[in-house]
């Protein structure tokens, strides 16, 4: 009997895992059907051109241009630039989707794409970060701001049947080109939408930090992407990199420092790897690359900045560039549960083993990024949107804001304290306020940069999209890696805006790196979102929620690194980036401090020095303290949603 209850169980579960596996296949098959009748439609409605497009330089920039046939109406103009190749090249080839999204096809847009300067098929040089130049003296100053302009210019006097609008929209770098394209905008520029937005490359976006490098990030991109275009061509050269393994912990450890990855493995074949083996500090190099400080409330086109809170890529360009334009009425900062790009495909409703119950992806797009380009492009609708468009996790839903952060928030301190205790300090929890026992507690640990802490318990050669959300339970049981955390919440605890991170630390060495992160950590009888044991369960999952690194030496100054006194106690203060999530009832909130997260971030020899021509004999092991004096001791600040 024991026998065939056990072949039911068996013959149930294989049943259960067919019947999901067809499922996903009808499901893939559909989308693939879908696919083909909508690149059939865009065949039959509309007619492609490639015109050169001349600056004010005289440099031409390729450009592909996609017109409705049906000619009884002006239709406004959709651009986007972008140095990823607008192919397919050709007049009688076609993309299979023109628009932010297959609704934008069908209502009708004259759909501009661009090669930008120096990539793919444009003339002139190209130039990673253009940096702006905001009082152009004559027409040999040009920036992508510039380049923006002139091509506008130009489609409104050559491009027939225009309504005499232009939206211009585009993800991560494409963002970039977006940002830069509102300043100083074409008179016919009416809305924009700068998504996932590439803004400061130093300071959070992309490849580094708060000054640490983004170590597989940044190499993996540029060991490609990087490589010399010498004239305008329509096929790229080269082969994408071969690391020779799939383990990225591996193949970045055993490159020793930084200063071998030109010599090992780049060859001198990208310049801008070693441009910035150049910069160690916030200099002019990267400053004039900074964007965001030409951007603001006086941007004249309607803004529609997007951003997803768990984009590993550039979380910090969207919420920096929505802050600065959404004081503007009309303008809008959305944020959903979403990595990188997510909420331009797909449905949004999980990452990783974390679910959220709605389709957000196809929310986004159908209530809020159509409606938008909709109402300024076409006139058609209303757009009464608020300054914040947020999606609040934990509760998984959709809020509006007048702005953001919201003001109705309360600054509130959680100090670390001994024992593994984060201490409220307030009563919105109606839990008692811990205290340390003394006033020159301490925790510490060994950080050994040969044997640095995973940023994820998975095996992998890149930036996992889904780390910003993976359960951090192997970095709890790690000696390197301290653990506070909150009693069992009794009521709901939202967190909206940014965190500030207060620590008072020490170390045995000259530099060090700080880790910082936010968790959430379920109940041990939390319910399973899907039932199939093979899934990672959730009873005692480790949420992250939000983590970032400072690099010590930067702690006072980005432009000035400062060495560590060995033993004295100093402060470490920096911002990460917000969060809007409710740790719910049940829920503990946990706060981890650690000094590597590799092969995110690079390592930090611990001595005080040029990472960037560090060698190994600058590694060594250090001893960190993390101090719980009962006043100005070490805490997070957070703002809590009354």
């Amino acid at each position: 009997m024991k026998r065939a209850t056990l072949l039911l169980l068996l013959l149930g579960f294989t049943t259960s895992l067919m019947g999901q596996a067809q499922q996903r296949n009808r499901q893939q098959q559909a989308a693939t059907d879908e696919e083909k009748q909508h690149a059939e439609y865009i065949l039959a409605n509309y007619t492609k051109y490639e015109v050169l497009v001349p600056m004010r330089d005289g440099k031409k920039l390729f450009t592909s241009i996609y017109r409705p046939k049906e000619d009884s109406r002006p239709y406004p103009i959709m651009l986007m630039r972008t140095p990823y190749s607008v192919a397919p090249y050709g007049i009688d080839k076609y993309r299979n989707r023109l628009g932010p999204s297959a609704a934008f096809d069908k209502e009708g847009y004259i759909f501009v794409n661009q090669d930008v300067r120096g990539r793919w098929m444009s003339e002139g040089d190209f130039v990673n970060m253009t940096p702006h130049i905001p009082n152009k003296k004559d027409n040999t100053q040009v920036d992508e701001s510039s380049d923006t302009y002139d091509t506008i210019e130009w489609l409104i006097k050559n491009v027939p049947n225009h309504n005499g609008k232009v939206g211009q929209w585009g993800i991560s770098y494409p963002g970039f080109y977006t940002a830069a394209g509102m300043i100083d905008a074409h008179p016919a520029l009416k809305a924009v939408s700068p998504q996932a937005p590439v803004t400061d490359w130093f300071i959070g976006d992309d490849f580094h930090h708060n000054g640490a490098l983004f170590l597989p990030h940044c190499f993996n991109f540029m060991a490609n992407f990087g490589k010399p275009r010498p004239e305008p061509t329509s096929k790229y050269p080269y082969m994408p990199f071969d690391h020779g393994t799939p383990d990225g912990y591996d193949f970045f450890l055993k490159m020793k420092a930084l200063n071998y990855a030109d010599k090992l493995h780049l060859k001198g074949q990208v310049a801008f790897w070693n441009q910035m083996m150049e910069h160690g500090n916030y200099d002019e190099f990267w400053k004039s690359r900074n964007i965001r400080q030409y951007i603001n409330k006086d941007v004249k086109p309607a803004v529609l900045t997007v951003g997803g809170w768990f984009d590993a890529e550039n979380l910090f360009g969207a919420l920096h560039v929505g802050k600065n334009v959404s004081a503007k009425p009309g303008n809008t900062l959305v944020m959903g549960p979403w990595v990188h790009g997510g909420w331009n495909r797909g449905d949004g409703d999980s990452l990783g083993n974390v679910k959220f119950n709605a389709k957000t992806g196809e929310y986004f797009r159908d209530k809020i990024q159509f409606p938008f380009f909709q109402h300024h492009l076409h006139d058609k609708g209303e757009w009464k949107a608020p300054g914040a468009w947020v999606f609040e996790t934990g509760t998984n839903q959709w809020r509006k804001f007048d702005t953001w952060p919201p003001k109705n928030v309360s600054l509130n301190d959680f100090q670390l304290t001994g024992n593994g205790q984060l201490a409220i300090a307030s009563d919105f929890t109606k839990q008692p306020t811990r205290r340390p026992q003394s006033d020159n507690s301490f925790d510490e640990f060994i950080s050994d940069p040969s044997k640095p802490v995973p940023y994820i318990d998975k095996i992998g050669i890149g930036m996992e999209k889904e780390y910003m959300i993976a359960d951090q339970r192997f970095a709890s049981r790690r000696t390197d890696v301290l653990t506070y955390q909150t009693d069992v919440l009794k009521n709901d605890l939202t967190l909206a805006g940014p965190i500030e991170v207060e620590l008072v630390v020490s170390t045995t060495g000259t530099d060090a790196d700080w880790v910082v992160k936010m968790i959430d950590v379920y109940p041990d009888d939390a319910a399973d979102p899907d039932p199939n044991p093979a899934n990672v369960r959730m009873g005692g999952y480790q949420q992250l929620l939000r983590g970032d690194v400072m690099r010590g030496k930067f702690r006072k100054s980005f432009e000035k690194p400062e060495a560590f006194e060995p033993g004295k106690p100093t402060k470490v203060s920096f911002t990460m980036p917000d969060v809007f999530h409710t740790f719910r009832p049940g829920h503990k909130l946990m706060v981890q401090v650690q000094s590597s997260w590799f092969p995110l971030v690079d390592r930090n020899p611990q001595t005080f020095c040029d990472i960037y021509k560090a060698t190994e004999a600058d590694f060594q092991k250090a001893t960190h303290r993390v101090y719980h004096f009962a006043e100005n001791g070490s805490k997070i600040v957070v703002r809590v949603l009354k």
